[in-house]
């Protein structure tokens, strides 16, 4: 796994990540950008910002337009959905297809792979977007935009935190394109989701944060065992079982 990150910061690193990972409209990035994507991973909890500002929005105008509390939630995670091309839940039903419809590492890979959806893909991406809304929901109702904020911030920083720890799974796909980040970079990220978090939730960020890393760390475990690394699905389940993580905890604290 390479790593491509040798300058620290670069003027491109913000808006590569917004390319990598969401559906904007983006102005064209120079070729020569895409070279340093490992080092644009810091930039991972901004594109978190940006999406997550977008969907409260949408979620704030629902509300002042006196609609109940869970039809706001659905547009909110619809703008999530949407703003992000639905990257991240196509990798969580992949995730979930392969790990659970193959008996090797390598059918395993194969089934991820593959454009389909299963059984399994379904039943997961059913159930989580259904607790998804209901947390999101709750939070809209105690009028707590900040978590669901701080929710997108730190899910997008575990990404390269399972980037670094696990080696790529298979020599294609965008993952590999990426490369490994270094630590320094990516605990770069992993500082600055947190330093927004706190800034949002204050002491009621710890709880969250220490469950998602629960969680991603469970799912980097598993993955270690199921296709002895890490791939672009992976990548994007981490996003949405550490999101998940998150929203539970603060609907908990409520």
């Amino acid at each position: 796994m390479h790593k491509n990150d040798t300058n620290l910061f670069s003027m491109w690193d913000i808006p590569l990540a917004l390319v990598l990972l969401t559906r904007l409209p983006l102005p064209r990035l120079p070729k020569n950008v895409f070279a340093r994507q490992a080092g644009a991973v810091w930039a991972f909890p901004v594109v978190g910002v940006v999406v997550g500002l977008l969907a409260c929005a949408v979620g704030w105008a629902a509300m002042a337009l006196g609609l109940p509390a869970t039809a706001s939630a659905v547009l909110l995670v619809a703008a999530l959905i949407t703003t992000t091309g639905a990257m991240h839940e196509d990798g969580l039903a992949d995730t979930v297809d392969g790990f659970w419809g193959g008996f090797t590492p390598e059918r395993r890979l194969e089934i991820m792979k593959d454009s389909h959806i299963g059984a399994y893909g379904v039943l997961a991406l059913i159930f989580t977007q259904l607790l998804r809304v209901a947390l999101v929901a709750a939070l809209l109702s105690a009028g707590n935009f900040w978590a669901i904020l701080a929710a997108c911030i730190v899910s997008r920083a575990f990404m390269p935190v399972v980037m670094s720890a696990l080696p790529n799974a298979r020599n294609s796909g965008l993952s590999h394109s990426v490369g490994g980040p270094t630590a320094r970079t990516t605990f770069m990220g992993l500082g600055l989701a947190i330093a927004c978090s706190a800034l949002l939730l204050h002491a009621g960020v710890v709880v969250p944060v220490s469950i998602a890393a629960l969680i991603v760390a469970a799912l980097a475990g598993l993955a270690k065992a199921k296709i002895n690394g890490q791939t672009g699905d992976i990548l994007g389940a981490t996003q949405q079982v550490s999101e998940l993580a998150f929203l539970t905890a603060a609907v908990a604290a409520l």
